[in-house]
């Protein structure tokens, strides 16, 4: 711990706020990070954010290959000075949301790979969503996140902690929550404490049309009082009528609201309802 302190100090770096850098120091935490991605000798990894370096350190001991893009160029000397025994390791400064399906394929040059992350908190739901419905996805998604956020993402119970992007990211695999991290086990400490997800993409619905599902699931929840059968009257312009007609054949009561409707069911009225 104390020699990342040293570098950081040496290099006059100052924690950007702006960024959310919040960086791990703990060695157990952040080999237990990388045993939990599952990350074997033959794994291509894509990180982001990688802030000092300690995560991508070990990740580099672990893996074939690993790619890091990090938003922040203050960061370059001190990244150079973490990973200089780590010559499978890249970093590549540039923001990750910037980068499209086409670039990554070609720095990864087409190989399979897994996405190993210490998110910053703002960029959580984005980032996550960009790899779930990339047409490059990856083999896994192992991310530090708010653990309050960890909760709603990997919960199977039909409740308001679903929200739309567990019910989104159920359509592309399954998440379990593999460990609760200390707010103290940062620096800068956070005002919250963290959990550790890993989300395995799965080919389970790859026979729909994922697009007008995610529809009908964003539609649900653009007005959370409201329920399922008037939010999606409202959003597609389809009679009450219709809607109750078919939430009966389904055995679906119609007051129901969207974060109790499961993914199958979602599925199902999106093609009855006859979305696109």
């Amino acid at each position: 711990m104390s020699s990342i302190i040293d570098t950081l100090k040496k290099n006059n770096f100052r924690f950007n706020k702006q960024f959310g850098q919040n960086f791990i120091t703990d060695q157990n935490l952040l080999r237990a990070i990388v045993d939990d991605a599952k990350i074997t000798k033959d794994d291509v990894v894509v990180e982001i954010g990688p802030g000092a370096g300690t995560l991508t350190k070990e990740i580099a001991k672990k893996a074939k290959e690993v790619f890091s893009f990090e938003i922040d160029n203050n960061l370059a000397p001190i990244l150079n000075e973490t990973l200089q025994d780590c010559p499978n390791s890249t970093v590549i400064f540039k923001d990750f949301q910037k980068v499209d399906d086409e670039q990554l394929n070609q720095i990864l040059n087409n190989r399979e790979y897994k996405v190993v992350a210490n998110l910053p908190y703002y960029i959580t739901t984005p980032i996550i969503m960009k790899f779930i419905e990339s047409t490059y996805p990856p083999k896994s998604i192992t991310v530090m996140v708010q653990k309050e956020v960890a909760e709603r993402l990997k919960s199977n119970a039909l409740t308001s902690e679903i929200g739309a992007i567990s019910l989104s990211i159920a359509l592309y695999g399954d998440v379990e929550m593999t460990r609760v991290v200390s707010r103290k086990m940062f620096m800068p400490e956070p005002n919250v404490d963290s959990a550790v997800i890993r989300i395995d993409m799965q080919n389970k619905y790859d026979n729909i049309d994922k697009k007008p599902v995610k529809k009908l699931i964003k539609a649900a929840f653009n007005m959370r009082r409201k329920t399922f059968l008037n939010n999606i009257s409202n959003a597609f312009n389809i009679s009450k009528d219709r809607i109750k007609e078919v939430l009966k054949e389904l055995n679906i009561d119609e007051n129901i609201r969207g974060e109790a409707v499961s993914i199958d069911n979602y599925i199902a009225i999106a093609k009855k309802l006859g979305i696109n």
